[in-house]
């Protein structure tokens, strides 16, 4: 494993945990997809807090596409950490009227496309990496999708494309949680092994602990290394992980809405793994 100290590695749990708890103060209003931004939090807090650059006007050089919409909520908990979203506006997710949309747009603050037709972001990532290279910039592209939409073939095209191309600039990140809206994945179209498929189509490819800070960012670091094709991590999570009362209780679902009582146990455990980090980060 790459250089790291512990320092950095409890600021970024720390920071999990406090997306974790905006994911479930956002959520616990009228429902939505809980367990996914739980679980994706620990890649948010990496990816936001320590993998993209920053630029001169305090947004990021780099650039993120989501393709599976139903994940923003996670880049909502993390970019209220972040300051650009306050908790007053994204409590009205998935309300009428509102502008905090589960499946966001264009052009909305945070999002690079309009995320809804699963599998198409790949395609768009891999044309936006293939755009800034042809330009001379050296920003990095992440795309994250979810195992589901590898039942697309869009996403083997873009990887082909994104081979061919040997898009160095291009990282994915796939959402491997073995969950879709109707079923397990393996059970409604089995997409494994997915890192010797990547592999196959002429991409670099590592399998990690989507819930494990460590793993992710050594994978991070690996990609840079990685020269002359696009670099994929596909990331085993586990809906709700890092709040055991909710993993534990209640049946993995693609949608939720709990009853008040699971979402303040939910809390309750975030905010004492918050004080516990708290006094870590202070003891460090």
């Amino acid at each position: 494993m790459s250089l790291m100290s512990n320092s950095r590695v409890t600021a970024l749990e720390l920071m999990a945990a406090k997306i974790r708890r905006n994911v479930l103060d956002i959520c616990m209003q009228r429902g939505g997809y809980a367990g996914q931004g739980v679980a994706l939090a620990d890649i948010a807090a990496c990816l936001y807090f320590d993998e993209m650059r920053a630029d001169d006007a305090g947004w990021f050089h780099d650039r993120f596409v989501l393709s599976n919409g139903h994940d923003a909520i996670m880049t909502y908990g993390a970019l209220a950490e972040h300051g650009s979203y306050s908790m007053v506006d994204l409590r009205t997710y998935n309300a009428d009227g509102t502008k905090v949309d589960q499946s966001p747009i264009e052009g909305q603050l945070g999002f690079e496309i309009t995320a809804g037709s699963l599998g198409q972001g790949p395609s768009q990532a891999a044309g936006i990496a293939w755009g800034e290279r042809m330009k001379g910039n050296d920003k990095r592209i992440y795309c994250l999708f979810s195992d589901g939409e590898l039942q697309e073939g869009n996403v083997w095209e873009a990887a082909m494309f994104a081979a061919h191309q040997k898009l160095s600039n291009l990282v994915y990140i796939i959402d491997n949680n073995d969950l879709q809206a109707t079923s397990r994945t393996q059970d409604v179209l089995a997409v494994e092994p997915v890192p010797e498929k990547f592999t196959a189509f002429g991409c670099a490819a590592r399998r990690v602990n989507g819930n494990s800070i460590t793993d992710i960012l050594d994978a991070f670091a690996e990609a840079k290394t990685v020269k002359d094709r696009p670099f994929v991590m596909v990331c085993d999570t586990r809906i709700f992980a890092g709040i055991d009362c909710l993993q534990a209780a209640l049946p993995a679902a693609h949608y939720v809405a709990k009853h008040q009582a699971d979402w303040n146990a939910g809390l309750a455990e975030i905010n004492r793994k918050i004080t516990e980090l708290e006094g870590q980060a202070d003891g460090s």
